[in-house]
């Protein structure tokens, strides 16, 4: 029998009643400093998806048209491109995402994308937060795809009050069922009929059925008889109530009731866990799938604590060459080469923060060249300059390459043209009839590809020499200074021979044109140009032009040439392209250092937005029902001050929200409007009233960006929500939860620490801070044996030089700082503190 409904249950100490907002995260450009005492400890998620082979055939052509949709704790955050009519795709696609520390498990499901049914699952891999820990340099390698078992597929948490209670006879176990949250939705109407099934010593007992809610509430209590030393367990079991079919599992929660004797009372949340009673299913014969997945967890201390380091790695810089023992050289020799490029951002980000990152590149290209004696290897090995400058180009040139590229590459997708030079791989049969239905010859085909192919490298050539005073200042700053540190160090003469001449040029096309262009050019998914793979057909276009892009990069030198000789019809406009990049470098590197500060101010005033886009609208009026038909498509635009709308992209903006009064950004139920991907922003009106704006996107990646996006910018607000509603209020209740109480705080927790790492986020200079500490920390036994070498050596050649201080030991010193910033994270109760609250009843089995 049920109990007496309790009391209202007092409120729960538990984290997500307050919102607390991520210190490491904040308004663009730059993020405020860190002041006082605060700290955040926070967690990411580094994820790269390799490939997938073997996979199982789902369409009747034999093959599949796979993609990969990445969950943590249940919740879609990343959705890659599909590949088509393949069973060994390739995506390589890199996401990282910060999320709380507290998350469980990250899952990959591939799926096998349908025109005209519903998508199939192929199969999944899920790795949890413990076996991540547990590969401190991240978890790679091939995983096996296992078959998607619905009684595993739990998602959400309930809230249990558990009391040990005197009885007449005996001590009696009371648990107070009340609410549950964010489970997964089993029927058609994307929700769930939930009811509790409690079972402890042979007795069961349920609850009443909350119908077409994922976000139930109880309240109600149960009674068991203890026996005093029994060993039994109780089980608390989450299910999904169906009229014709079996009831849907939706998770449990398992509790050693022995401790409870000892607690005598627990409440809080618990998560609900999968049933994993069933044997395992056999792997092997669903494909596997290629991963690299990093956990990092951080704790960021106050600006104050980083700046000792920050002082020391700066002064280096602005030494250069000149100062007394070199840190940065000794990094770049103690860093393995697979650390080099981690390194290597995290360095250049810092820098460039600091304002220095011109200085810093130009140290390396000073310690690169230095070790350098032929010409022809400058720069060809993964050296630290290497690294650090396809960093610097990725994070302040990606806006410069889309301007330049984009509109290359978007006619190259629209045209979809065969194009082949190599008369080994031309098909005839692809390219169809011209004319009066004659099929075209070889030598035709391979005539119009060159015409195509010399269109598209002219464009670009084109585009490329009016785009010097669209480049960021601090790169053309670089790029001068690589320019001249290369020509001083290989001056060319009358008596040299010509390739000599081109080496400065080819130094700065080295990484314009072969390091940043042409793998653009390749791969336009990868560097955001485009949302999708290339099909084949375009590949195979988009492979040729960088190809051809690499020559003009190469000087077109007699070597580059020799590779490949199908490659000859494109020779003229190669040849020619060559003098119009000299005629565009030379224009580039003449930059002064009062051009470089006034390009700089003036970019500075014309801050880019920080994400756009057409997005369909609806804002709730009355109390009226809300229909998807009344979602309106305009242009949106999130800038550091407003999220402003307009009809088109080049209409006057209205500003719908002043980015001040956002309390949150989060999902809205699917079953709320009948579609997906809909998100909702709660904010304050002038008048200081609530008001919600529901905003529909096209699909889980545009959702996801748009959500991360708000978040970042308005995470310092204060005031933010802890919890919110994922439904809407239709006529007198909510739709997720049916409480009557328009004000009611929320059924859910908010995720306003859940964000995905964009190319044009601002820059964390205390987190990168935190990063190379970690890094030095690592090899900082490997520093102090290089210290006392060089003591010892300094020790046996000194000279006394009278009285006075002794001089100044950078080593030393880094040394010394590292010791402090350990102490000071000793202290630090966020580094200290457990991940999970302390939940000794629960038994995750």
């Amino acid at each position: 029998m049920r109990g007496p409904p309790p009391r209202a249950p007092s409120p729960v100490p538990v984290r997500w009643l307050a919102a607390v907002p991520d210190p490491g995260v904040g308004l663009p450009r730059t993020v405020p400093p860190r002041r006082g005492p605060a700290m955040a400890k926070r967690s990411s998620l580094s994820i790269r998806i390799v490939e997938g082979k073997n996979l199982p055939a789902k369409d009747i052509t034999g093959s599949s048209d796979p993609y990969c949709i990445v969950k943590v704790d249940n919740e879609p955050i990343i959705r890659t491109a599909t590949v088509w009519k393949t069973l060994c795709p390739f995506w390589g696609e890199e996401y990282q995402v910060h999320l709380p520390p507290t998350f469980h498990a990250v899952a990959f499901y591939v799926m096998d994308e349908d025109a005209l049914s519903r998508d199939d699952v192929i199969g999944k891999v899920c790795l949890t937060r413990d076996t991540l820990a547990a590969h401190p340099k991240g978890f790679s390698g091939w995983a096996h795809l296992t078959e998607v078992d619905p009684d595993e597929e739990v998602q959400g948490e309930i809230h249990l009050r558990l009391e040990v209670v005197p009885g007449t006879r005996a001590c009696r176990l009371r648990c107070s069922v009340l609410e549950a949250r964010d489970l997964a939705p089993k029927d058609r109407n994307g929700a769930s009929d939930p009811f509790v099934r409690v079972r402890y010593n042979g007795r069961t007992q349920e609850t009443s059925i909350v119908k077409k809610s994922c976000y139930p509430r109880w309240n109600e209590t149960f009674e068991f008889e203890l026996e005093e030393g029994g060993t039994e367990a109780l089980f608390v079991e989450a299910w999904d109530w169906d009229l014709v079919s079996r009831n849907d599992f939706l998770g449990k929660v398992v509790f050693n009731v022995q401790r409870l004797w000892v607690a005598q009372q627990e409440e809080g949340w618990f998560q609900l866990q999968p049933d994993q009673s069933k044997s395992q299913q056999e792997e092997g014969n669903l494909g596997s799938l290629q991963l690299e997945v990093r956990l990092r967890d951080e704790t960021v201390l106050p600006s104050g604590c980083y700046q000792p380091l920050v002082q020391l790695l700066c002064r280096e810089v602005k030494l250069g060459t000149q100062g007394p023992v070199q840190l940065i050289p000794l990094i770049e020799e103690m860093t393995s080469t697979d650390r080099r490029q981690e390194v290597a951002t995290n360095l250049l980000k810092l820098f460039l923060g600091q304002g220095l990152a011109k200085e810093f590149l130009d140290l390396l290209f000073q310690l690169e060249l230095g070790r350098t004696s032929e010409a022809n290897t400058l720069f060809r090995s993964n050296s630290l300059a290497s690294k650090s400058m396809e960093s610097f180009l990725k994070v302040a040139g990606m806006r410069y390459l889309h301007g330049v590229l984009g509109p290359i590459i978007d006619r190259i997708f629209e045209e979809k043209k065969y194009v082949e030079l190599d008369p080994s791989k031309v098909e005839v049969k692809d390219v169809g009839c011209s004319g009066l239905h004659r099929p075209q010859t070889e030598a035709e085909v391979l005539e119009q590809s060159a015409q195509t192919l010399r269109a598209h490298l002219g464009a670009l050539l084109s585009a490329l020499c009016r785009s010097v005073r669209a480049c960021p200042a601090v790169v053309r700053a670089t790029f001068r200074q690589l320019f001249r540190r290369v020509s001083e160090r290989f001056p060319s003469a009358q008596h040299q021979v010509r390739p000599l001449q081109n080496v400065p040029f080819i130094a700065v096309t080295s990484f314009l044109c072969l390091r940043f262009f042409s793998p653009a050019i390749m791969a336009p998914k990868l560097f955001h140009l485009r949302e999708q793979h290339a099909d084949a057909r375009t590949s195979r276009t988009l492979l040729l032009l960088a190809k051809a892009v690499q020559n003009v990069g190469n000087m077109d030198t007699p070597a580059s040439r020799a590779k490949e000789a199908w490659m000859e019809p494109l020779q003229p406009t190669v040849h020619q392209g060559v003098a119009q990049l000299k005629d565009f470098i030379t224009k580039l590197v003449d930059i002064e250092e009062k051009e470089e500060l006034d390009l700089q101010r003036a970019l500075s005033l014309q801050a880019p937005p920080v994400k756009e886009g057409p997005l369909l609208i609806h804002r709730t009026k009355g109390k009226g029902p809300l229909m998807s038909s009344s979602f309106k498509k305009l242009y949106f635009s999130l800038s550091t001050e407003a999220l402003s709308f307009a009809k088109t992209p080049s209409s006057k903006k209205c500003a719908l929200i002043k980015l001040a009064n956002i309390r949150a950004a989060e999902k809205v139920e699917e079953k709320s409007f009948g579609s997906s991907h809909i998100m909702q922003v709660i904010y304050t009106d002038d008048a200081g009233w609530p008001q919600t704006a529901y905003l529909q996107c096209k699909c889980v990646n545009e959702l996801n960006q748009w959500l991360s996006a708000l978040r970042k910018v308005s995470i310092n607000n204060p005031g933010l929500l802890g919890s919110y509603h994922p439904g809407v209020f239709r006529g007198d209740k909510w739709s997720c939860c049916h409480q009557k109480d328009k004000t009611d705080l929320g059924c859910d927790k908010t995720r306003s620490q859940v964000t995905l790492q964009e190319w044009n986020d601002p820059l964390d200079h205390d987190l990168e801070a935190q990063l190379i500490y970690r890094h030095l920390l690592g090899m900082e036994a490997a520093l102090r044996e290089k210290h006392h070498k060089l003591s010892t050596v300094t020790e046996a050649g000194s000279v006394p030089t009278g009285p006075g201080k002794a001089p100044e030991d950078p080593l030393a010193q880094l040394l010394q700082v590292l010791q402090d910033l350990q102490e000071a994270h000793s202290r630090s109760p966020a580094s200290s503190a457990p991940l999970e609250p302390n939940r000794l009843l629960e038994l995750r089995t």
